[in-house]
């Protein structure tokens, strides 16, 4: 046996390797890396998104801008350079949805505290209520860790453009204007390339593993 084995030694010494690799392509083809879409404004439910954009089906981008948070410094999209972000919209008066949201959100950051590839990004939907100092105190008391969590407030126009034609983030069409009002539970999983990877139910426990997750998926795209 051991004469064979000589015999056909460099045969044996090519079967080995291939052997190894029909393997992992067989293993590769039933066990598939699971990738996050990249959502388009034409693949999101109409009622999302402004009417500008519904027919968009390719480079759909989170746009430029210029805010400030909680500690009075401008945010823009250079703060989230190369870094995976959740964003949601909320307001710290709101007695409904955005005490969940805010909790669920904070469950996220535990997640992610010493992760420096993701941050939380948090606009507010009122403004004009929501100035540095009320969102100092409600970061203050929410537990919010300043360098993972940015709460931002601004322009009230650019804020609701960001929601509607950037994050397609709510249903009501608006301006930005005095009466114009948005409220959503929406979370939105954002990439390194500024482009939507995701949507979540931010009052739903379940959303929240399944951004977790996502998160995960995510950073593993960026590794290969």
């Amino acid at each position: 046996m051991w004469r064979f084995v000589r015999q056909y030694r460099t045969l044996w010494l090519l079967l080995g390797p291939l052997s190894i690799v029909i393997i992992l392509l067989i293993y590769s083809m039933l066990n598939p890396v699971k990738r996050l879409p990249i959502y388009q404004p034409a693949m999101v439910n109409k009622e999302l998104v402004d009417s500008t954009i519904q027919h968009q089906i390719n480079y759909h981008k989170i746009a430029n801008f210029s805010l400030t948070n909680q500690n009075g410094e401008t945010v823009t999209e250079k703060t989230f350079e190369n870094k995976i972000y959740v964003a949601d919209f909320f307001f710290t008066t709101c007695p409904s949805i955005c005490p969940i949201m805010t909790k669920n959100m904070a469950e996220v950051q535990a997640s992610i505290l010493n992760d420096p590839e993701v941050m939380l990004l948090s606009h507010t939907v009122t403004p004009e209520i929501d100035s540095v100092t009320q969102l100092r105190a409600y970061a203050n008391q929410k537990g919010i860790v300043d360098r993972k969590w940015q709460l931002v407030t601004g322009d009230k126009k650019q804020i609701y453009e960001l929601a509607r034609k950037s994050y397609l983030a709510v249903k009501e069409d608006g301006d930005g204007g005095p009466n114009d009002m948005i409220h959503t539970e929406n979370f939105m999983l954002i990439d390194k390339e500024k482009r939507i990877r995701g949507f979540y139910d931010g009052t739903k426990k379940e959303e929240i593993e399944r951004l977790l997750d996502d998160i995960k998926i995510l950073k593993a795209a960026y590794l290969d």
